[in-house]
């Protein structure tokens, strides 16, 4: 890869060279970061092989199976490598084509593959026929002096371990046990889940007791417990100081309620006794016969003059 990179200008093979490391980096945890980041490389540098190997298997991973098939053919055609022979073949069955995926199995690039490519040709070629419902002839595919060998190889475990699938598959339980422990003795890095299903056959249910604690709340110390009952103590006697304030505030704007509604009354009270007072004086008038009229002096020596009276001596 440093090689064919090294025909493309400075800048530009060090950008790409650092979109091909993220490629690497995220293709197992994050798939889709991964393609993102083999995309911008594509663009960069769509003519340099290692660019369009590494967005293929940025698209299988990510499951684009045809976009994935035509980038490992343009590299294919780069290279002239049959190196990826076996995983254009199971981007057939991705699509749907298990038969294209078997009569590859049987082209002669199969043969320019070494030993680790050829397993994983046989691995390709026994799904294709377990998707065409063809699980006894995916057992008998699998069986091979690699799967008889003690050697054990990188590709041992995932070898033994689909083969024990297969025998699972066709209800050879007891065989499918035996290989599945088989290909757990293989797996030093932990690439299938052997152990599992090897459980699972023997009816072994595991808990998960971390999620079980991580549920529960943990248990506190004394002082923790101490801090948490003061805490609730003074928490109450702030609810209850509360409580007693609302009392007395109704309590005060009860009285002042009393006290304006007494006032309202007696300002009516003093109104109508107003009223009537105002009612019997307006009788006692209407009642009160006239006052006589009394002569003065004056007005009894008119009278007497006007009546002819003799003055005296005469």
């Amino acid at each position: 890869m440093r090689q064919e990179l090294l025909s493309l200008p400075k800048t530009l093979a060090e950008d790409v060279a650092r979109n091909l490391v993220m490629v690497a980096k995220l293709l197992d945890e994050d798939p889709e970061k991964a393609y993102g980041y083999s995309r911008v490389a594509l663009r960069l540098a769509s003519r340099v092989a290692a660019v369009r190997e590494a967005a293929g298997f940025a698209a299988y991973a990510f499951g684009k199976y045809s976009e994935a098939l035509a980038e490992f053919r343009a590299a294919r055609r780069m290279t002239g490598s049959a190196e990826l022979w076996p995983v254009m073949a199971d981007c057939e069955r991705g699509i749907g084509r298990p038969e294209k995926a078997l009569a590859m199995a049987g082209e002669p690039e199969v043969q320019r593959l070494d030993k680790s490519g050829q397993v994983e040709m046989r691995l390709v070629a026994a799904g294709a026929r377990r998707d065409m419902g063809q699980a006894d002839a995916a057992v008998v595919t699998l069986q091979s002096p690699e799967l008889a060998s003690h050697a054990v190889h990188p590709w041992t475990a995932r070898l033994r371990y689909a083969y024990a699938d297969a025998l699972l598959a066709v209800g050879r339980e007891d065989e499918a046990r035996e290989w599945f422990a088989k290909a757990l003795e293989a797996d030093q890095g932990g690439t299938t889940d052997a152990s599992d299903r090897l459980a699972e056959l023997d009816g072994v249910e595991f808990t998960d007791a971390l999620s079980e604690d991580d549920d529960q709340e943990p248990e506190q110390e004394p002082e923790e417990q101490e801090q948490d009952r003061d805490e609730a103590r003074a928490e109450t006697v702030v609810e209850a100081e509360a409580e007693d304030t609302a009392d007395d505030q109704v309590e005060v704007e009860d009285e002042a309620k009393v006290e304006t509604d007494a006032d309202d009354q007696a300002d009516v009270n003093d109104q109508a006794a107003d009223e009537d007072a105002d009612e019997d004086d307006a009788d006692e008038a209407e009642a009160k016969p006239a006052a006589p009229v009394v002569p003065t002096f004056s007005d009894a020596g008119e009278s007497a003059g006007e009546a002819g009276t003799p003055e005296a001596g005469k």
